[in-house]
Order: C-alpha cells, then sequence, then structure tokens
C-alpha cells in the first residue's frame, strides 16, 4: 500500500484497493493496471512518466499493467482542462504519434512484461448503436457537473457534442480491458471515475482510481509542456537532460525527487536531512540529474554529461561539438554569417542580438563587433553557455 500512495494525489477508494490487493495475494492473480495515453504529440517529457513510474513500481510487484494508446479517442480530443474545443487529430497524425510512444515508454516500463493495446479495437467495434446505448448510462446533468464544461457553459464558450463522447469512451475502455486499477493525472480524475461508473453499468467490478500530481516544469510554476519549453524530453541527449535539470530551483528538485526518482522515500529523507545539516544542495542535484539521465541513456553518459557541465561551467569546451567548414572568402566571413552558416544562429539578424548581449565568444573571447570578419582559420565559436561549434574556414 505504501508503494501505491508514494507521491499519488488520491487513491479512490483506499477500502476498495486494499481488498483487490487482498485478493490478488490471496488468489494470485495479478491486478490489471490501466493506463492510457493519447498520442496528441510525438515525444514523451518527464511529466509524462511520473504515472509511468508509478505503473513500473506497480508491474514490479507483480501487477499486469497495460499501456493503452487512444488511437481512437485522440481523434476526438481531450476536453480536459480545456476552455475551448479541441482540434482533432487526423488519423494520419494519431498513427504517426502512436509509432514513437510505446517506444519511449518502454524506457520505464519493461516491455516484456507489458501489454500494450489500442483503443480502436473496441471502440470501432462500437458502431451507432453501441454508442447511443454506451450515451444512455451517463446523463447531460453529470456531464455537466464537470468543471472545464461548467465554465465553458456559464462563460458562453460552445461545447461540441462530441466532447461529450471523449469521457464515455475512455471509461469504456476500461469495460473492455476489466481493469482493477487506472492511473492518471489530477486533470483526468473525472474520466477516471467515468470508468468505474461504467464498469458497474456493464455488471463489471469498478476499478480503483490513481491520480498523480501534475509536475511542474523547468520554471518551477507551469505543469510542464512542450508548448510552455519548460519540459525535458526523455529522448533528449544526455548532455542537455543533464544541465537541464540542474537548472531547477532547490526547491522544485524535492518535488521531482518524489516523483521522479526510484530512490526509496527514506533515502530521500536522510538526503534532505543532510543539506539542511550544511551539505550543498548541488550535490542532491548533481545525484538527481545522474539518476534520470542513466535512466534514459545509460551510466556511462550520464558520467560524461556530468563532465560536460563541469567543463562548460569552468569555460572549457566539450570534446563532442560539432565541425563545421564554411568558405571565408578574400576579406574573410562576417561573424553574423558564421553564426547562422555554422547554425548557431537562425539568422543573421538574431546573430547581431547575440552579439549585442555579450553571448559570443570565439576563442574564448567575447565579440563585441558585429562587424568583425574571420579570416581562414579554425576556431571555436560559441554561443552563450551551451552552444558551440569547430569552425573551419577555408
Amino acid at each position: 500500500m505504501q508503494i501505491s500512495l508514494r507521491g499519488c494525489d488520491e487513491l479512490l477508494p483506499q477500502e476498495d484497493w486494499l481488498q483487490k490487493l487482498a485478493k490478488a495475494e490471496a488468489t494470485g492473480q495479478p491486478l490489471r493496471i490501466k493506463l492510457g495515453l493519447d498520442p496528441t504529440a510525438p515525444d514523451i517529457h518527464l511529466g509524462h512518466t511520473v504515472v509511468l513510474n508509478k505503473m513500473r513500481q506497480l508491474q514490479d510487484l507483480g501487477h499486469q499493467v497495460i499501456f493503452l494508446i487512444g488511437d481512437f479517442t485522440g481523434l476526438i480530443g481531450d476536453p480536459s482542462g480545456r476552455n475551448t474545443t479541441r482540434p482533432p487529430l487526423t488519423a494520419e497524425q494519431v498513427k504517426a504519434n502512436a509509432e514513437t510512444y510505446y517506444k519511449q515508454a518502454s524506457l520505464v516500463l519493461d516491455p516484456a512484461r507489458t501489454e500494450i493495446r489500442y483503443n480502436s479495437e473496441w471502440c470501432d467495434q462500437l458502431g451507432t448503436r453501441g454508442m447511443i446505448e454506451l450515451a444512455a448510462k451517463y446523463t447531460v446533468a453529470r456531464m455537466m457537473e464537470r468543471n472545464d464544461f461548467h465554465d465553458r457553459f456559464h462563460a458562453g464558450t460552445s461545447i461540441s457534442v462530441h466532447e461529450f463522447l471523449y469521457p464515455l469512451l475512455q471509461g469504456y475502455d476500461s469495460v473492455a480491458l476489466k481493469s482493477d486499477l487506472e492511473l492518471g493525472g489530477t486533470d483526468q480524475k473525472f474520466n477516471l471515475l467515468m470508468g468505474r461508473h461504467l464498469q458497474a453499468e456493464y455488471g463489471q467490478a469498478p476499478q480503483c482510481v490513481l491520480t498523480m500530481p501534475l509536475l511542474e516544469g523547468l520554471d518551477g510554476v507551469e505543469k510542464m509542456s512542450k508548448s510552455k519549453g519548460n519540459y525535458i524530453g526523455i529522448t533528449e541527449d544526455a548532455n542537455t537532460m543533464f544541465a537541464k535539470v540542474l537548472s531547477i530551483s532547490d526547491e522544485l528538485m524535492w518535488r521531482w525527487y518524489t516523483l521522479l526518482s526510484f530512490k526509496s522515500l527514506a533515502e530521500i529523507d536522510a538526503l534532505k536531512a543532510e543539506v539542511a545539516a550544511g551539505r550543498n544542495p548541488k550535490e542532491a542535484k548533481v545525484m538527481l540529474a545522474k539518476e534520470i539521465t542513466t535512466r534514459f541513456h545509460s551510466a556511462q553518459a550520464a558520467e560524461a554529461a556530468e563532465q560536460d557541465f563541469i567543463n562548460r561551467s569552468r569555460g572549457g569546451v566539450p570534446d563532442d561539438i560539432p565541425e563545421v567548414q564554411l568558405t571565408a572568402g578574400e576579406g574573410g566571413l562576417g561573424i553574423g554569417l558564421v553564426l547562422k552558416q555554422s547554425g548557431l544562429a537562425p539568422s543573421t539578424s538574431e546573430a547581431n542580438r547575440l552579439i549585442d548581449g555579450g553571448g559570443v565568444r570565439v576563442d574564448s573571447s567575447v565579440i563585441s563587433d558585429k562587424g568583425l570578419k574571420l579570416a581562414a582559420g579554425t576556431y571555436v565559436v560559441q554561443v552563450g553557455k551551451r552552444k558551440f561549434a569547430r569552425v573551419t574556414l577555408g
């Protein structure tokens, strides 16, 4: 039970979950634990792994985990937390995104012990008659109790009828899979409880519901989101991943430890006590950065990323920087064009802005002259703290 509750927001109802656990132990029959994700984007970030980590913890206890890709519901669009109708994805977009989802999720889950399903398996078969029968099992009044629908209705914002189908279909997933427990973020509570309601309507034992907090992103304020730019993608390179973890605040670090680390709560509490007693919190943050980077890359990559970060912090040059060949011409090549053609700036105007801000170095020297031309030779060009290129002008 302690593992189930670690870091979670709610486990409903706890009494039912205890009974399910006891029955599973007595019969030797593993519980069916479901997590559904709509493939709305091709990449998974650390925020998504909060529930995946919980799945892995329960998987390691011997339960059967089901990773459900909402290839059918993705065509509708989840209205959770939306103040406008979500534009539906095309079938082509859903298919392209779904192809990468499970591969990335397998970096957290054990693929050999994970059941992967697509909800088009049963949603396509419902047909018009089945959809009407499903819709008859829930009232409009109950649907309007949902906060986002309630707020949009009273604000005079349109609600499309198809949006009512989303929670019904997500709930029907639990019926089709006969799930004992469904996981999701706190924003999914209404949808998860719908599954519990529909299972009872179809004569099944209702599932329990476990919600996990939404992980704050790098800014420590907004939830992690690619659109907000405060995310760490789990397929980002090791150096970037390591550096981004180190950029979070000391306060946020402990929340990330609880939700992302595989260390025990006792180990985290002991580490927190050491920091309170005077240990440098950066050391704890480095440990977290190495753990996360190791999980999605390797221990060797994490060690190399740490050394790369140290080199950058000391003004050193990383070992593996891009090699770029450019043509200098008779009078040399302007620094703005050097930055643009080497991929360090998207345009010469942006290059000039970076120079004005003191963010450009050539062979460790800060460049302030936007009219500078580099003659034939090899230079280490740096933009900010993380962008480097070894440029050879011929």
